[in-house]
């Protein structure tokens, strides 16, 4: 049975990932907007001139300095990807996420199972919402911990188009990516982020899984609805706009601080997530903690109705295995 939970969670989890992956990227690259360290050369050059420059001069350059790039919504940002960069850049880092949700989902939509199982009630069949986001919290824990190379691997894919191109990393796929950075950077460099990834998926787990059974259950309880496609449908994308609330703003700081470029011997953009947070609240705003978040709902709606309708078919598949 514990083999049999991995296999039908790694199947679900991989189906949702690699159909919702370029709602992911669109995510990203605007959870990195508004980032003051990212490079503009044209800026860049003109800023030390015009602190020793007269007020005549100052004032001419600055008229034509350009201005900072307006922030734009979901549908504009796949917009502008797909017209610069072409249709194929939506599923830039398509390879890593198969190799995430490998790892991570398949752990923790395993262990999520199992725990299950022990912690159900075998005279009522039922299970606690306590236990339930317990049980969430450690397997999202765990998950986390063992597929972080995998993820920083799919920010950095993800987020490479919107730099210059003479600053992109272009990894050629996720083994590519992950043999870059241990040669670059280190090993340590695969985990770059991994106490907010952590700390993600234990957020997302326990409100994601944990709320599909609980929604599930009151749903049939209450005779709403019979256990069929409608039930699982309600249930999974109430599930997702709960673990999007509850995850956007660790999500936001998670892909900061694993995108950064860490040259050597510089100081890097930010010394750990507790300095990117305030960082980001300080120049941005507090609202910056929810930036990305339409299309994180976005993404983590289809994902949770993806991701539970496919396991409950998979598990219809496999009931005799």
């Amino acid at each position: 049975m514990g083999v049999k939970s991995f296999v039908e969670g790694g199947i679900a989890s991989i189906v949702a990932g690699c159909s919702t992956h370029p709602l992911d990227l669109i995510k990203v690259r605007m959870q990195l907007q508004g980032e003051s360290h990212v490079p503009n050369p044209a800026v860049q050059t003109l800023r030390p001139a015009l602190a020793f420059q007269t007020t005549t001069t100052t004032t001419s350059s600055a008229i034509h300095m350009p201005p900072p790039p307006a922030r734009v919504g979901p549908v504009a940002t796949g917009i502008k990807i797909f017209r610069t960069e072409g249709v194929a850049a939506l599923f830039s880092g398509v390879s890593a996420t198969v190799l995430r949700q490998t790892l991570y989902s398949t752990t923790r939509m395993g262990l999520y199972d199992i725990l299950k199982q022990k912690w159900t009630d075998k005279e009522t069949k039922t299970m606690p919402l306590s236990r339930k986001i317990t049980a969430g919290l450690i397997a999202g824990g765990i998950g986390a911990a063992v597929g972080n190379p995998a993820d920083v691997a799919m920010v950095r894919m993800q987020a490479d188009g919107r730099l210059p191109v003479s600053q992109r990393r272009n990894y050629t796929s996720v083994v590519d990516a992950i043999t870059r950075m241990t040669k670059q950077e280190g090993v340590t460099s695969l985990w770059r982020g991994s106490s907010l990834t952590v700390n993600r998926a234990m957020l997302v787990t326990a409100s994601q899984l944990a709320s599909y059974d609980q929604i599930k259950e009151m749903i049939l309880e209450n005779g709403l609805m019979k256990d069929g496609l409608g039930t699982h449908v309600a249930a999974s994308f109430s599930a997702g706009f709960v673990a999007a609330v509850a995850s956007n703003p660790v999500d936001v700081i998670k892909t900061r601080v694993m995108n950064m470029k860490v040259e050597a011997g510089q100081k890097p953009p930010y010394a750990g997530a507790l300095d990117c947070a305030i960082k980001t609240v300080k120049s941005e705003g507090p609202m910056a903690l929810y930036k990305g978040f339409i299309p994180t709902i976005s993404r983590q709606g289809p994902f949770t109705v993806v991701l539970f309708v496919t396991l409950e078919q998979v598990r219809k598949l496999l009931k005799d295995f």
